[in-house]
């Protein structure tokens, strides 16, 4: 008798494994630009659309000068409000897309890892639609750096303008350590020899560091008429969450007797969120955004002031 999809899964097991395994196999995650957190877990689990965040704003106003005749003027501290939106996706399989899994020597691991791996590259794709949409609200220029309309060299990217973008955070630059961009970007900066490779000490692929920060190469960061996206993120600049909320189901075992069709569906319920970047929902249609509506600026507004926000989005030519 053939092995089916429900004698290797168990979903209990199956589902926490993806979801870190997921984590495990992130650039993103593994850079740090992406962090998880608890309490960003906790609010994944949330049924509403979207969780409100309040924070505190930092104290402002000029210290005052002691006097034995006037008090001191009182100030007041202020408070702001984030808001994340909760993705809801899901995707299943058929046991043919799996037959190959099923031959290994561990196939609830190796179904496990290809799931996982799926996880790792749709939230990154997810990233890539929310950073468009970040980008596209007005209230998100003081972070662009954009010199594609310069003459000649001027508007290709090299130390020098990647430099002037970084100092779109003033002197909170220095949290920027990661940078995602587009391996055409990445292919002209290695063919001159301004990227160096590290090799970790398990074996893994080489990591490639510019400007003493790690570069995420994706083909999904825009580029249009040779014109390209690089973004530019600090530690923990987007935070992530993962959810699982009352009732929810995150993984099923499914078969079609009549087809002989094992099927294997699985369910992720997160948040992505760049944080000071509030989710206002102005134009989603059903429960949980798409891609293309995290990519629409309309749902975005910026919340915290510019240098804050721990990414900046340069815009330039590589020829």
């Amino acid at each position: 008798m053939s092995t089916k999809v429900s004698d290797v899964i168990v979903p209990e097991i199956f589902n926490p494994y993806v979801v870190n395994r997921t984590m495990e196999l992130s650039a993103l995650i593994q850079s740090g630009i992406v962090q998880n957190d608890p309490e960003f877990d906790r609010l994944a689990s949330a049924s509403a659309k979207t969780v409100n965040m309040p924070y505190w704003n930092d104290l402002t106003g000029d210290d005052e000068v002691l006097s034995d005749s006037t008090a001191l003027t009182p100030g007041k501290i202020t408070a702001g409000q984030d808001q994340a939106v909760i993705l809801r996706r899901g995707r299943a399989w058929g046991t043919n897309d799996l037959a190959g899994a099923l031959a290994g020597d561990d196939p609830a691991r190796a179904i496990g890892d290809l799931v996982a791996g799926y996880w790792a590259r749709m939230m990154q794709k997810a990233l890539i639609s929310i950073l468009t949409g970040v980008f596209a609200s007005a209230s998100m220029s003081g972070n662009v750096h954009d010199i594609s309309g310069e003459a000649g060299d001027d508007a290709i990217i090299s130390a020098s303008s990647f430099i002037d973008a970084t100092q779109k955070l003033g002197d909170a630059k220095s949290q920027l350590s990661g940078i995602l961009m587009h391996s055409a970007t990445e292919a002209v900066l290695a063919k001159a020899d301004l990227i160096q490779y590290i090799q970790p000490s398990n074996g893994s692929d080489r990591i490639p560091i510019y400007m003493g920060k790690r570069v995420i190469v994706d083909d999904s960061c825009p580029v249009s008429s040779g014109v390209y996206t690089t973004y530019i993120f600090g530690n923990n600049a987007v935070a992530l969450g993962n959810g699982n909320p009352v009732r929810f189901v995150p993984t099923e075992v499914d078969r079609d007797s009549l087809l002989g069709e094992d099927y294997l569906i699985n369910r992720r319920t997160y948040i992505l969120h760049p944080r000071g970047v509030a989710f206002t929902s102005a134009s989603v249609a059903g429960i949980s955004p798409t891609n293309n509506e995290l990519a629409n600026g309309a749902n975005w507004n910026r919340v915290y002031e510019n240098k804050k926000i721990r990414i900046v989005k340069f815009v330039h030519k590589i020829a």
